[in-house]
């Protein structure tokens, strides 16, 4: 059967037999009903543009594309993208072309799980997507710009996909109850519908398949199933996360700003939820460790140390035990006074030895290790800073095409704000002896 077919004929589980005909009744994403309104209208059916339609599991991505192959008036072809190859393709773009030009009409092919065609694949697409031999409408969970061609992904609108609210789940849940002919209002207690709702993350076709195999499970409930109940019958849930993908990405972004932002809250919650989804608590580990430089750096010039023991304790214990030092690390960053001075010191010097070059280093400076080099001068005027009566000595050290720049510039934030003073005070010395 089709990908739509068994939904049609009203076999298929739960979640096939429920897909919406009609786009005003998906659920959850009236801002794509905005989009796709307009192409669905007969009059605009020949001006079909490329979509890639991106979100989560279960928000609703096939069943736009269901109710796109109800209501266009087009030749609509659907493919899975772990059973289609290149030769499929072309021949698909060939086909498509012939109804083209022979005035048959337009087709609309439809790629689920688009992400899963390799780059060559995608690279067959290209001349007829270029040549409107068809219009193209991919799905995917993954975020297109890390898993799709530029060049394909230039010639494509991406439309973006909401996680389901728990709003749009609690009709979608009334929807199925509906369909099951049980009643929603006594086949879960209120704290059941609650645990339910949180247990499929977002996810419709989830809540339709654990609905279904709840149904199956017990029939019609003497009385109302509650939590307990429904974690002895589901069991624990999956936590959704990718130790390479969207996932992983987001979760480690939304990780180190908390902990830059001196959240320790949100900062403990995204450690939990990494830690859930099985990622690697080295990987973390690692990550506060620069963090501990590139954001606390001389404000608190402890936090370094703190984040490497923390990496060598997560090293030594291993999980479950290293969630433990990983807590200890992220709420002493997070709490923890903040300075980038030292990050943003490098990049600015990083540049400007990328413009300049090897500038000469001042003679004063240089090795004087042989005769030669003491014979052109090398280290001469080198004063050595602990036979000043303060442990410094007035010196130039940068090449004299650099003498006025500054680099680093602490902050007035924790032990910066000490070495701040410092700075000052020799550059009044100076000023002074000048």
């Amino acid at each position: 059967m089709d990908l739509f077919e068994t939904a049609a004929s009203g076999q298929g589980p739960l979640a096939d037999r429920l897909r919406p005909s009609q786009i005003r009744e998906i659920v959850g994403q009236s801002h794509i009903e905005k989009i796709l309104s307009p192409y669905l209208e007969k009059s605009t059916t020949t001006t079909w543009p490329n979509f890639i339609l991106w979100g989560p599991p279960g928000c609703g991505k096939t069943s736009l594309a269901r109710v796109i192959a109800e209501n266009a008036t087009a030749e609509f072809v659907s493919l899975n993208a772990v059973e289609t190859g290149a030769k499929q393709i072309r021949e698909l773009g060939a086909s498509a072309h012939a109804r083209k030009v022979s005035g048959l009409g337009r087709t609309i092919v439809f790629i689920d799980e688009i992400h899963r065609l390799n780059r060559g694949q995608q690279d067959v697409l290209l001349p007829f997507t270029e040549a409107g031999d068809f219009s193209l409408i991919g799905a995917t969970t993954e975020n297109p710009s890390y898993e799709l061609n530029s060049a394909l992904l230039s010639r494509c609108r991406v439309l973006t996909l909401h996680r389901l609210s728990n709003e749009s789940l609690r009709t979608i849940f009334v929807r199925g109850c509906e369909a099951l002919k049980v009643d929603p209002d006594t086949f879960l207690s209120p704290s059941g519908l609650d645990s339910f709702i949180a247990w499929v993350d977002g996810d419709a076709r989830k809540l339709l398949a654990a609905l279904e195999s709840l149904h199956n499970h017990v029939g019609v409930a003497a009385q109302p199933l509650g939590p307990a109940a429904l974690a002895e019958i589901l069991q624990a849930p999956t936590l959704r996360y990718d130790k390479t993908k969207d996932e992983h990405h987001d979760t480690i972004s939304a990780f180190i700003k908390s902990v830059r932002g001196s959240d320790p809250q949100a900062g403990i919650y995204y450690l939990a939820r990494m830690l859930a989804g099985g990622e690697d608590p080295v990987f973390i580990a690692r990550r506060l460790v620069i963090l501990a430089s590139e954001d606390v750096g001389n404000a608190d010039p402890r936090a370094l140390s703190l984040a490497i023991s923390g990496l060598q304790a997560v090293e030594l214990v291993g999980m479950p035990e290293a969630s433990i030092c990983l807590a200890q690390v992220v709420t002493y960053l997070c709490c923890a006074p903040k300075s980038n001075s030292s990050y943003a010191a490098i990049k600015q010097a990083q540049a400007v030895v990328e413009k300049t070059g090897t500038l000469p280093i001042p003679l004063s400076l240089r090795s004087a290790k042989t005769q030669l080099s003491k014979q052109l001068g090398y280290g001469v005027e080198y004063k050595y800073a602990h036979t000043g009566p303060t442990g410094w000595q007035d010196m130039e050290f940068l090449p004299k095409e650099l003498k006025s720049i500054r680099f680093y510039e602490p902050t007035d934030r924790g032990f910066e704000k000490t070495m701040r003073q410092y700075l000052n005070w020799m550059t009044q010395s100076r000023e002074e002896k000048d």
